[in-house]
């Protein structure tokens, strides 16, 4: 007989508990209502200064705002010159923008495996899959934790490489102390509502380099310019631009610009309470048989956007399926981040084979997120422990 899902206790939560959400306050609303009263939606003063806030917290030299996390990391590949027949090295968990962002300037994502402890790519694995034709390295901060980025920075000076991280987990994160955005040739954010500040849809890369910076912001707004330095054929007529590359309308709005902004402001308190919350549950698990914990490296002082447990099929006589399914009928709901981006249909269609990363691929068939918000109150994280320790309890071997 199949072992049900509720197994006696404290009762289940009396609402549903979301893996992730979004807060708004009020000063958040006021921010986009003023927009809204203002001459300006879009292409307006939001987005400078938006973009030197953002400097101001990462220690980089530039930023560039665009409408989502995905064309940050598309308008990296393009600055870095990505083309037909080259290749870029990133990691199998993680979103598919990681590697569209590759196939969408004509290149080839080639996949390198993950440390099974931390998660992140490995940089051993890194250095196995360097070809001539490599060109570019992405790796992410996966959950919101730092990768290890000195030896990849070290593998990408010694092969000539670019490192363009994906930092769409880890605003507020720090390496060695130094903010996440402040490193690397170029750093992607994303704020989407489950990321921990969000403008709805928006992104943000941030460079040192000034000629990345030029070819990032001509790839944001069609190619055109109205500075005389790029141009072909400078005129004074101030109506004048000149498209002088192919780009895209990647721009955003300044209703979205005001809400990140504000959402800004309380990164601080954001960060502080995700972090409480990861502590709780570090402590709730670690010693939980059939739970695996994330391990955490000294460099990184982690802001996460995941929490996310591993269940033990040694110890556990469930499913993944069946311990999601037992949560869910607690009214706690997970998700699974991520599925191998080359097992999905169209990079299957490319000839990418399964078994390609075997730590990745063991991981994604062991993991469960776990809610993980600001909002979270102390007794759902309670709940959410309670739960996973029933569950762990009735399915042990």
């Amino acid at each position: 007989m199949q072992k049900p899902a509720i197994c006696g206790g404290t009762p289940a939560c009396p609402e549903p508990v979301q893996y992730g959400r979004q807060y708004i306050d009020d000063a958040d609303i006021r921010a986009v209502s003023d927009v809204l009263r203002s001459p300006f939606l879009t292409c307006g003063p939001q987005i400078p200064a938006l973009e030197k806030k953002f400097c101001e917290l990462t220690g980089a030299k530039y930023a560039v705002a665009v409408s989502n996390g995905t064309a940050a990391l598309h308008i990296a590949c393009i600055a870095a010159g990505i083309a037909l027949g080259d290749e870029v090295i990133t990691t199998p968990i993680t979103f598919a923008a990681s590697a569209n962002c590759v196939s969408y300037c004509g290149g080839k994502p080639v996949f390198a495996d993950i440390d099974p402890e931390t998660y992140n790519i490995d940089p051993d694995a890194i250095e196995a899959c360097i070809t001539p034709n490599t060109k570019a390295v992405i790796p992410v901060h996966y959950t919101g934790q730092s990768v290890a980025y000195d030896e990849i920075a070290q593998i990408c000076k010694k092969h000539g490489l670019l490192l363009i991280q994906d930092a769409a987990h880890a605003v507020g994160t720090r390496y060695k102390g130094n903010p996440i955005g402040s490193l690397g040739d170029m750093t992607c954010f994303s704020c989407h509502p489950v990321k921990t500040i969000t403008s709805g849809e928006g992104g943000i890369v941030t460079t040192d380099d000034e000629a990345l910076y030029q070819k990032l912001l001509l790839a944001r707004s069609h190619g055109i310019t109205r500075d005389p330095s790029q141009m072909h054929c400078p005129s004074d007529d101030p109506w004048y631009y000149e498209m002088v590359s192919l780009g895209y309308n990647y721009r955003l709005t300044d209703m979205q610009t005001a809400l990140l902004s504000s959402q800004l402001d309380k990164l601080p308190v954001f960060s502080a309470r995700r972090k409480e919350i990861v502590k709780r549950y570090d402590e709730a698990f670690r010693n939980v048989d059939g739970i695996i914990v994330q391990k955490e490296i000294p460099e990184s002082d982690t802001t996460r956007h995941l929490y996310v447990i591993q269940l033990d099929p040694d110890v556990l006589s469930c499913s993944r399926r069946e311990f999601f399914d037992a949560m869910a009928a607690e009214n706690i709901h997970c998700q699974v981040h991520y599925i191998p981006v080359y097992r999905l249909p169209y990079y299957q269609q490319l000839g990418y084979p399964e078994g390609l990363c075997p730590n990745a691929e063991r991981l994604y068939e062991r993991i469960l997120s776990i809610p993980l918000y600001y909002t979270l109150t102390d007794e759902q994280v309670e709940q959410v422990i309670f739960a996973v320790r029933k569950i762990c309890a009735y399915y042990h071997r």
